[in-house]
């Protein structure tokens, strides 16, 4: 069966590269525009990881794996910051909220599998 990732970004060409690079891959992609949409999608269907921005409209990255945390069927899932945001204090509220790892934007396409591999296999 194959792994189902969230993917969570305001940007529909990088929700369209992350979506492809690993759609190519073999894992069943959702994707969703913020935050918000990102935690309504997370309730109705579990994931085995989930990618998310940090800077979107109506939620942040930051809430939104707050928010996953809080549900149990997201205690112990993989949850990915994939983000323009690389200063050091981001990072330490990234994970204070849960975050699983950290990704900068621009992806480079066979590091984002690599970094997927070593989560979810």
């Amino acid at each position: 069966m194959a792994k189902t990732i969230l993917t969570v970004d305001d940007s529909p060409s990088i929700r369209q590269m992350v979506s492809f690079t690993l759609k190519s891959a073999g894992y069943e992609v959702t994707e969703a525009v913020d935050g918000q949409d990102g935690l309504d999608k997370a309730k109705l269907k579990s994931f085995n990881l989930v990618f998310t921005d940090q800077n979107m409209p109506r939620m942040d990255g930051i809430t939104l794996i707050k928010s996953l945390r809080a549900l149990p069927q997201y205690k112990a899932t993989p949850i990915l910051m994939l983000t323009t945001e690389a200063g050091e204090a981001m990072k330490t509220q990234g994970r204070a909220a849960g975050a699983t790892g950290w990704l900068v934007k621009p992806f480079d396409p066979n590091k984002l599998l690599e970094v997927v591999k070593k989560v979810i296999g």
